[in-house]
C-alpha cells in the first residue's frame, strides 16, 4: 500500500516544480505558501533531488584494529552479520526478504552461507518478527531481526517497549531478551516522501531498557553494529540509509567494536557546540558547516556525533558547552519532541551559566514528511549556517 501510495504521488506530482517559498517557521510550515509551476527545463531531475545532495567525508583510516578493505556501508554492515553468524552457532537473522539479501543488499550471500535455518524470511509482520526475535532472545539465541523501514517499525511498538523493554525489570533479573538486535535503515534520501524517510529514535528514546545506536559512516556502522549484537540489553540500531552506497571507507576485515553510549568529537572547536548523529544533516554536512563558518565569520565549530541515543553521553555535549558557551542541534526528525529537545533541556540544566545564546535546535518541520519539497523539509547548511550567525550575534 505504501508503495502504490508513493508511486501515486509521483505521477500526481511529476509535472510540478519548485519556484518559490515564502518565508515560514519551523512550528508553522504547514501554513507556509508555496508557490507551484508547470514543469520546465530548469527543473531537472537533479533538482528535485537537491535533498539527497551531501559530501561524505571518511574518517581517517583505522590502524588499531588489523588490515582494511574499502567497504561502503552495506558491505561493512555484511561484514559485522557475517563475523556474528560464523562466530556464535546460536545467531540467527530474520526479517522481510533477508534470505534474498534484502532491500539494500545486507545479507546477500549470507543464507548460502549459513543455511535456511539461520538466514531465513518472515511473513510481513513487524509485530510477528519482533516477537519471534524476543522469543528468540530469551530462549538463548543471539537474534538480528531486520524491519523494512524504519517506518515500519510502529507496528511493533508495543512488543518492543513493552515485551523486550521491560522483559529483565518484571522478571527481577530471572529472564532477559538482552540478545536481541533490531536492523533498520532510517532518515531520507531525498525522494522517500512519507513513508520511506521517517527518523523514529526520539520515540525510542523515552524507553528504559533498551539502546538506540545510529552510526555514521561504515567503520562506526560495523563497530557499533558488533557492539549492539554482543551487548546484553535490546538494541535498536538505525542505518543511515542514504549511506549505504554513497560512503565508502576503508573498514577493518576482522571484527571490532566500539564502545556504545559514549558521543566522539570529530572536531576541536571554541566558539560554537555542534551536535548531530548519522547521516548527511547529523555530521557529514556539519562538517561543511562548521568550515563555512570558520571562512565566513572567523568563528570555531566543535563537531560531537553523538552515536548512540540511549543512553547518550550528557557529560561530554556539556564539557564542549562549557567551553565554547554555544550549541546547536540538528536533526531530521520533526522538531516537536524530537531528541533534540531532551539534548537542550539537559544542557539548560547543566550548564546555564555557561550559555552565552540561546540554544538552537535546527530540525524538520511538524508535518508529514513531504515528497516534492523535502529540500525545504529537512536542515540544510544554509540553515545551520543561519543559526550560527544568529548565535555569535548575543
Amino acid at each position: 500500500m505504501a508503495s502504490a501510495a508513493r508511486f501515486f504521488i509521483r505521477g500526481a506530482h511529476s509535472k510540478l516544480c519548485i519556484t518559490g517559498i515564502g518565508s515560514g517557521t519551523q512550528s508553522t510550515f504547514g501554513a507556509t505558501f508555496l508557490k507551484l509551476s508547470p514543469s520546465s527545463s530548469s527543473c531537472t531531475k537533479t533538482q528535485r533531488r537537491h535533498a539527497a545532495h551531501f559530501t561524505f567525508q571518511p574518517d581517517p583510516e583505522p590502524t588499531q584494529y588489523g588490515p582494511t578493505q574499502k567497504m561502503n556501508m552495506f558491505q561493512s554492515v555484511t561484514s559485522a552479520l557475517d563475523h556474528t553468524l560464523a562466530n556464535d552457532p546460536t545467531a540467527v537473522i530474520f526479517g522481510e526478504d533477508v534470505a534474498f539479501g534484502g532491500v539494500f543488499r545486507c545479507t546477500v550471500g549470507l543464507r548460502d552461507k549459513y543455511g535456511k535455518d539461520r538466514v531465513f524470511n518472515t511473513p510481513l509482520c513487524e509485530q510477528g518478527i519482533v516477537g519471534f526475535g524476543i522469543g528468540a532472545a530469551v530462549a538463548g539465541a543471539t537474534a538480528i531481526a531486520e524491519i523494512q523501514f524504519a517506518d515500519y517499525i510502529y507496528p511493533a511498538f508495543d512488543q518492543i517497549v513493552n515485551e523486550a523493554a521491560k522483559y529483565r525489570y518484571r522478571s527481577g533479573n530471572l529472564f532477559d531478551c538482552g540478545s536481541l538486535t533490531i536492523r533498520a535503515p532510517w532518515g531520507c534520501v531525498g525522494h522517500g516522501s512519507l513513508y520511506h524517510s521517517q527518523s523514529p529514535e526520539a520515540f525510542f528514546a523515552h524507553c528504559p531498557g533498551i539502546k538506540v545506536v545510529i552510526p555514521r559512516s561504515p567503520v562506526q556502522a560495523k563497530g557499533l553494529l558488533l557492539s549492539c549484537i554482543a551487548d546484553q540489553n535490546p538494541c535498536i540500531f538505525f542505518e543511515p540509509k542514504i549511506l549505504y552506497r554513497a560512503a565508502v571507507e576503508q573498514v577493518p576485515i576482522e571484527p571490532y567494536i566500539i564502545p556504545l553510549s559514549q558521543a566522539e568529537i570529530l572536531q576541536e572547536g571554541s566558539d560554537v557546540t555542534l551536535v548531530a548523529w548519522g547521516h548527511r544533516k547529523a555530521i557529514h554536512l556539519l562538517k561543511e558547516v562548521a568550515n563555512m563558518a570558520q571562512e565566513k565569520l572567523g568563528v570555531s565549530c566543535e563537531l560531537i556525533d553523538l552515536q548512540t541515543i540511549l543512553p547518550w553521553t550528557l557529560k561530554t555535549v556539556c564539557k564542549s558547552v562549557v567551553k565554547t558557551g554555544r550549541l546547536l542541534i540538528s536533526h531530521e526528525a520533526p522538531i516537536t519532541g524530537g531528541f533534540a529537545a531532551e539534548i537542550s533541556a539537559s544542557v539548560q540544566e547543566e550548564c546555564f551559566l555557561n550559555l552565552e545564546a540561546p540554544i538552537s535546535r535546527v530540525c524538520g518541520y511538524d508535518t508529514p514528511f513531504p515528497h516534492i519539497f523535502e529540500p525545504f523539509y529537512i536542515p540544510d547548511k544554509w540553515k545551520c549556517f543561519d543559526a550560527i550567525k544568529k548565535m555569535i550575534s548575543y
